[in-house]
């Protein structure tokens, strides 16, 4: 029994098209979905870092308070477990009721956090966790007006 390989050519080739033609097409949606799932995330952790400035100490105002609650919470929905746990720990810290708050502690647990959120939004080139410190500067908003004199 002879097999005509002539015809295989010309029977591979429009498969071969239609085969690159749906992966390319795969592969470019999934490259999209996760560039738009980046993107929001990144938005997220922008408004999380944003909202820190409305709990600095001397600066709190209960609209920051609420800000920094809904950017913690939605963390909570898409951010992973490491991030996560680290919010946890500054949460603690930060907490009215810890009687026992330390600033070494807070700038500590504040820097692993946004590690952990570098980490998860790829920074490159990598961050040395050994030398990584982050302080927050103040909003610069005066947190009681100065006493006005009164002019004659």
């Amino acid at each position: 029994m002879a097999t005509d390989f002539n015809h295989a050519p010309s029977v591979i080739s429009p498969s071969g098209a239609l085969l690159v033609a749906v992966a390319g097409y795969v592969f470019t949606k999934r490259a999209e979905r996760e560039s738009r799932w980046r993107d929001e995330k990144l938005a997220h952790y922008k408004e999380f870092v944003a909202s820190l400035t409305g709990i600095i100490e001397n600066e709190t105002t209960p609209e920051g308070q609420m800000r920094f609650a809904r950017a913690c919470n939605d963390i909570l929905l898409f951010a992973p477990q490491r991030v996560i746990e680290a919010l946890s720990k500054l949460h603690d810290e930060i907490r009215v009721s810890n009687s026992n708050k330390n600033k070494e502690r807070h700038d500590t647990l504040l820097s692993q956090l946004l590690l952990e959120i570098r980490r998860d939004v790829g920074v490159r080139p990598r961050d040395d966790a050994n030398s990584f410190r982050i302080h927050l500067w103040a909003s610069g908003v005066p947190t009681k007006s100065p006493p006005t004199t009164p002019r004659v």
